[in-house]
C-alpha cells in the first residue's frame, strides 16, 4: 500500500459558504458531495480554489457499496468522472446500504450494513468492483448509526481491517461517528482505533452533532463539541494522518466562527506527537471469488443479505413489520430522522412548498403525514415534492384557498400539465394507498 498523499486540515465546500470557504485562512484542500456537482459545469469557486492548488476531493454518498446488488456501472462512471474533472487524489464513499431492488426502496440515508460474514463477502467484491472502474484511489468511511443489527460476528475493528487486508482500499475514519456509535450502540471508540490498520488511512472527517433523548444525532449542524476533539486527538496520538476535513451541512454559522473551529481541529493536529510509521501489509487474498449475483456461494450470500436489508429499509420507510431481533423503539427513531431528512431534501429543492403552507412547522407536519408508509420516489426529490404537493391538492389542502390556489399554480408550472380532476386525483391517492 504506498503512502497516502498529505492533505492538511480541511473542510467541506457547500455552496451555501462558498464565499467564505475561499477566504479561509491556511486552508490546504476541501471535500464536495459528488452527487452535487456536474463535471462539465463546476462551480466558479471551486474552479478558483483548484487553480491556485487546492485539493477538491469528490465524496460520494450514493453507490450503495454495502448494499447486495453490484454497484451500479452509472454511478460509478460518474464518481470517476468527477475524479478526472477535479483533478482529485482519492475518491470517497461509504460502508452503508442505501437501497434495496426487491422491493425497489431508497432510503435516502446512508444505513449500516451488518457486520456479518455475508455482509463482508459482498462488501468486499463490491468494492473490488469498484476499484476497478475508478482512476484513483478510493477510501470508504465508517458512518454513524441509530440502530444495531442482532447477530452480528464481527466488532467495527474487525469488519474494517478484514476489508482492508481483502481489497487494499483505504479508510476515512470520521471521529464524529466514532463518538455517535459510542452513545447510541454503546460502541468503544478507542477499540475500533487500536483495532483497524491505521497505515490505511486517507483521512479523517470531523462534525457536530446534538444528543436527544439518550440518542445521538450526527446533525453537521452544530459545533464540533469537545468530546470528538478528544477523540481526534485519541487518534492522532496514534497516528500523523494525512488530512483531517470539517463537515458542515446546515445551519452555517458565520465565517470567523467557521474559522476559529478549523483553528481547533488544526491545533490538536499540530500538538500531537509524531509516531513512528507503520509499515502496511500486503492485501490478503480474496475470499467469495468474483462471481456474479447468482454465482456460487456469493451468489447466495447477496440473496442473503438482499432479503434482511430488504426488511429493514420496508419498516424503516414502508411501515412493515419490524423485522426480528431489531429494537422497535430505536426503529421508529429511525424512521423519523429519515422521514426528517427526506422533508429537509425537498424543502432545499422546493422553498416555496414552506412559504405556502405557513411556514417550517406545519410544513414538516403535512410532510410527515403524507410520508408515512409512503417510500421515497424513485424517480428522486424533484419527483417527490411534485408528488408531495399532488397529494396535497387531493386533500384540498392548504385550508387557505389563496394557498391552495398558489399551490396549484406551483404544481402546473413543474408538472407542465393541469392538475387532474379531483376524482381522478382521489382515484390516483387510493390506487397509491393500495400500492
Amino acid at each position: 500500500m504506498k503512502p497516502m498523499a498529505h492533505l492538511g486540515v480541511g473542510i467541506g465546500w457547500r455552496p451555501e459558504i462558498a464565499d467564505a470557504v475561499e477566504r479561509l485562512p491556511g486552508l490546504d484542500w476541501v471535500e464536495v458531495v459528488a452527487e452535487n456537482i456536474c463535471p462539465g459545469h463546476l462551480p466558479e469557486s471551486l474552479l478558483r480554489l483548484s487553480e491556485r492548488g487546492t485539493r477538491v476531493v469528490p465524496h460520494g454518498v450514493s453507490l450503495g457499496l454495502g448494499g447486495a446488488d453490484r454497484p451500479d456501472p452509472a454511478k460509478l462512471a460518474a464518481l470517476a468522472e468527477r475524479a478526472v474533472a477535479l483533478g482529485a487524489p482519492l475518491v470517497t464513499e461509504h460502508i452503508a446500504f442505501v437501497r434495496s431492488s426487491s422491493p425497489a426502496l431508497e432510503a435516502g440515508h446512508l444505513l449500516p450494513v451488518p457486520r456479518t460474514r455475508d455482509a463482508l463477502d459482498v462488501l468486499c467484491e463490491n468494492v473490488r468492483i469498484a476499484q476497478d472502474a475508478l482512476p484513483v484511489p478510493l477510501a470508504l468511511e465508517n458512518i454513524a448509526a441509530l440502530i444495531a443489527w442482532p447477530g452480528e460476528e464481527f466488532t467495527e475493528g474487525q469488519f474494517l481491517t478484514e476489508l482492508v487486508e481483502r481489497t487494499g482500499v483505504r479508510l476515512l475514519i470520521d471521529v464524529a461517528n466514532l463518538h455517535t456509535n459510542r452513545v447510541n450502540r454503546g460502541e468503544d471508540p478507542d477499540a475500533v482505533l487500536d483495532g483497524i490498520p491505521l497505515e490505511a488511512l486517507a483521512y479523517v472527517h470531523v462534525a457536530g452533532g446534538v444528543e436527544r433523548g439518550g440518542v445521538w444525532h450526527d446533525t453537521h449542524a452544530h459545533p464540533v463539541p469537545p468530546v470528538v476533539l478528544d477523540l481526534l486527538a485519541g487518534l492522532r496520538s496514534r497516528t500523523d494522518p494525512p488530512g483531517v476535513l470539517l463537515e458542515r451541512d446546515d445551519d452555517f454559522p458565520p465565517e470567523a466562527e467557521l474559522a476559529d473551529e478549523l483553528a481547533r481541529i488544526r491545533a490538536v493536529v499540530d500538538a500531537g506527537p509524531h509516531p513512528a510509521p507503520r509499515t502496511a501489509a500486503a492485501p490478503a487474498p480474496a475470499h467469495g471469488g468474483p462471481g456474479g449475483p447468482q454465482d456460487g456461494p456469493l451468489g447466495a450470500a447477496r440473496i442473503r443479505l438482499g432479503l434482511s436489508q430488504a426488511a429493514l429499509l420496508s419498516a424503516l420507510v414502508a411501515g412493515t413489520p419490524v423485522p426480528e431481533g431489531f429494537d422497535r423503539q430505536r426503529i421508529r427513531v429511525q424512521a423519523r430522522a429519515l422521514t426528517a431528512k427526506r422533508a429537509g431534501v425537498v424543502a432545499k429543492l422546493a422553498p416555496e412548498l414552506p412559504e405556502i403552507l405557513g411556514g417550517d412547522r406545519p410544513y414538516r407536519e403535512a410532510y410527515a403525514a403524507y410520508a408515512k408508509g409512503r417510500p421515497l420516489a424513485a424517480a428522486g426529490y424533484r419527483r417527490e415534492a411534485l408528488d408531495f404537493a399532488e397529494h396535497l391538492l387531493v386533500q384540498d389542502l392548504p385550508a387557505d384557498p389563496a394557498a391552495r390556489r398558489r399551490l396549484t399554480r406551483w404544481w402546473q408550472d413543474r408538472a407542465g400539465a393541469r392538475p387532474a380532476r379531483r376524482v381522478v386525483r382521489w382515484a390516483r391517492a387510493l390506487v397509491g394507498r393500495a400500492a
